[in-house]
């Protein structure tokens, strides 16, 4: 099995360049792709703000250097025949649709080098629904992150049934050389672990509102006081990302079908996306 050096992270969002900075503070080379220049421009920025994040919250090395070496690792393509030239392991994070990520990983399968592993960060969509476009499903798992992975540091490891069990023990040591524990599910689950248990919750969250019983301040202010947790239901989705929460929420039933409906009339529309943004439910401008 080749060592894992370098690193292809396709997508540049809230989530995929946390990886992608991440990986490259952990001493590895990384290169971020994303579909334009335009888009690449605006992950340069996210990246500057992570390695200021890691300074304020004194993360390890952070302060004398560390947060800025990172960055000279990381270099940026939306050419994804180079951005995959050299790689060993490719993370993939883009939107949670069927479609493109179908047509990325049949490109992706016909340009990256044979040894190169390909990985999902999706959470919603099993490994095994994109297998079949991958080219090479021996070489193909999921690795799920949860935002704010410098903090939340899990990276959950989900094989197929076609996944080379060498493949899977290679992908379980990278997560633990990036300073991620690795959580080793024993089949398929949609959700995983953690979204298994996050999800009810956030189902419930939207419920609450669009059937009217509470806004999302008082929701998330019931869920803080009464468990001790940091953030409410809400808060948590405004991490995300709402064209995430949007997405996933079409795929849902009715209800959430309804929630997606709500939050695309009063919040996506008016450009309201999240924390990202500095507006969406909540206004982070201040």
């Amino acid at each position: 099995m080749t060592e894992l050096k370098n690193i292809t992270v396709l997508g540049t969002g809230v989530l995929g360049s946390q990886i992608a900075y991440q990986t490259a503070y952990c001493g590895f080379d990384v290169v971020a792709y994303d579909i334009n220049d335009d888009v690449l421009e605006i992950a340069k920025s996210r990246f500057d703000t992570l390695a200021a994040t890691y300074k304020a919250e004194n993360v390890a090395g952070a302060a004398e250097g560390k947060a800025d070496a990172a960055l000279q690792r990381i270099t940026y393509s939306s050419d994804l025949a180079q951005a995959v030239i050299k790689a060993d392991l490719v993370i993939e994070a883009i939107p949670e649709d069927l479609g493109i990520k179908r047509d990325t990983y049949e490109k992706l399968s016909e340009v990256a080098p044979a040894h190169t592993i390909f990985a999902t960060n999706s959470s919603t969509l099993l490994p095994s629904d994109l297998k079949a476009f991958t080219g090479r499903p021996e070489k193909f798992l999921a690795l799920h992150f949860a935002n704010h992975v410098w903090v939340n540091n899990t990276a959950e490891v989900m094989g197929t049934t076609s996944t080379d069990p060498a493949v899977y023990r290679a992908v379980v040591k990278f997560a633990e050389s990036i300073n991620m524990v690795p959580i080793e599910l024993k089949k398929e689950k949609a959700g995983y672990v953690l979204n298994s248990l996050l999800v009810p919750l956030l189902n419930a969250a939207s419920d609450l509102l669009t059937d009217g019983i509470a806004d999302p301040e008082m929701i998330d202010k019931t869920w803080r006081i009464g468990t001790g947790a940091p953030v409410g239901p809400f808060q948590i989705m405004d991490i995300v990302g709402l064209t995430t929460v949007y997405n996933i929420s079409t795929q849902g039933g009715e209800k959430q079908r309804e929630f997606a409906d709500y939050i695309k009339k009063n919040y996506i529309d008016q450009g309201k996306l999240g924390a990202g943004v500095g507006e969406g439910f909540y206004n982070y401008k201040a």
